[in-house]
């Protein structure tokens, strides 16, 4: 069996990637990646094919909040598209093609027009429901929102109809799909791994503190304005606030005439992940309070670190651990239940102690990325001999 993979960035999807080269059933990937963004991916130069030309530019303007939404939805488009053609272009022949969703419509079509079968990779909830969740949202907190492109809205929707297959990481991804009025059948749930190589513990947090950490793009998506307000309800002489990932102005200056910014939050920036494992490994908590988030990744590096998780229900955390055991699931909007569960770890070390470990213990009984390829790999075989039933016997 032989599979190509496309992906706007670099995602999950060059995780499965070095699974598959593995088991040798990588044909090619595709990416919007510039190639020295990929140098360490573990992937033979040959195999890889960039087209960074619109993504790397949009990439830079976006992540440091040089656009306008306007502005932003319509290169978002732009990127989605001109890679969409680069890839439909050059398609290969191979079994399985698997299109990260918005950006795969054309190239999944060409795929199948050779023979193989489309699996449309949506690492979110459905896209409707994600564009209903962020209107809610700008509008709670009096903002304009331009919404999500409605072209992207009618390019994803045509790619679940075309597929044979879509891939979704979470349980809450799945009901989305499942509300939205798509079938049951057409669904693969596909939690994401972890690397556990990558991420362990490397030190232990201080225990006169309570350091709670964000991990992502400071966002109104992301439930950072929640965070906030159940962090000023927390009682403790020796609280800390860290943010690490990509800073927005915008919002912390939204947050500032609120009166909800914290005057010594620290804001890291980006971290790279050698880094990232140490800023965890001493945090107390990991708080991710998402409105919206197909499978916050950042939740199992966490966890891998013996950092406890609080997160809302819309994250992906009902398929990585139990509320209560290895970290708290609170609904989304509810500052209170936030404030509570903080509260909660706060005051009780021993609490603290035995979440980190069954943390740990969850995480690696759940597996790494090599469990998330197998999985992959199942559903993609399923698929080709579904194919070769219909055909009535095995490929020449």
């Amino acid at each position: 069996m032989q599979v190509v993979l496309s992906t706007i960035g670099k995602f999950h999807t060059f995780d499965l990637a070095r699974v598959l080269h593995a088991h040798g059933a990588l044909q090619a990937i595709f990416t919007g990646n510039p190639r020295f963004k990929l140098r360490n991916e573990q992937l033979p130069a040959e195999i890889i094919h960039t087209f960074p030309w619109v993504h790397a530019p949009y990439a830079g303007f976006r992540y440091r909040h040089l656009l306008g939404q306007r502005a932003n939805r319509l290169w978002e488009y732009l990127d989605k598209i001109t890679l969409d053609r680069y890839v439909s272009a050059r398609m290969q022949e191979c079994d399985v093609f698997v299109g990260l969703s918005g950006s795969a419509l054309l190239s999944g079509k060409a795929a199948q027009a050779r023979g193989a079968k489309y699996v449309c990779d949506r690492g979110s909830s459905h896209i409707r429901t994600q564009d209903q969740l962020l209107r809610e949202e700008y509008g709670l907190w009096g903002l304009e929102f331009a919404g999500i492109d409605p072209r992207v809205i009618d390019l994803e929707e045509a790619e679940y109809a075309a597929s044979d297959v879509i891939t979704i990481p979470s349980t809450f991804s799945l009901e989305s799909f499942i509300k939205q009025g798509v079938s049951l059948k057409k669904l693969r749930r596909l939690p994401y791994g972890v690397n556990l190589e990558r991420f362990h513990a490397t030190a232990a947090p201080d225990a006169g503190q309570f350091d709670v950490l964000f991990v992502g793009d400071m966002s109104l998506r992301k439930g950072v304005q929640y965070l906030l307000q159940a962090f000023t309800r927390l009682q403790h002489p020796a609280k800390s606030l860290t943010f690490a990932g990509a800073p927005n102005p915008d919002l912390i200056a939204l947050m500032k005439r609120r009166s909800l910014w914290p005057v010594d939050a620290k804001v890291l920036g980006h971290v790279p992940q050698h880094r990232l494992k140490d800023i965890m490994s001493r945090s107390h908590v990991l708080v991710l309070p998402s409105i919206e988030d197909g499978f916050g990744m950042v939740q199992a590096q966490a966890m891998a670190c013996g950092c406890p998780v609080v997160s809302t229900e819309h994250t992906g955390a009902a398929d990585l651990f139990d509320d209560g055991r290895e970290g708290f699931i609170v609904p989304i909007r509810q500052p209170d239940s936030l404030a509570d569960r903080l509260q909660r770890l706060a005051d009780d070390p021993i609490l603290r102690s035995r979440m980190s470990e069954d943390a740990v213990a969850r995480v690696r009984q759940l597996g790494g990325w090599r469990d998330y390829g197998h999985q992959a790999l199942a559903i993609f075989q399923s698929l080709t001999a579904s194919r070769l039933r219909a055909d009535g016997g095995c490929q020449s």
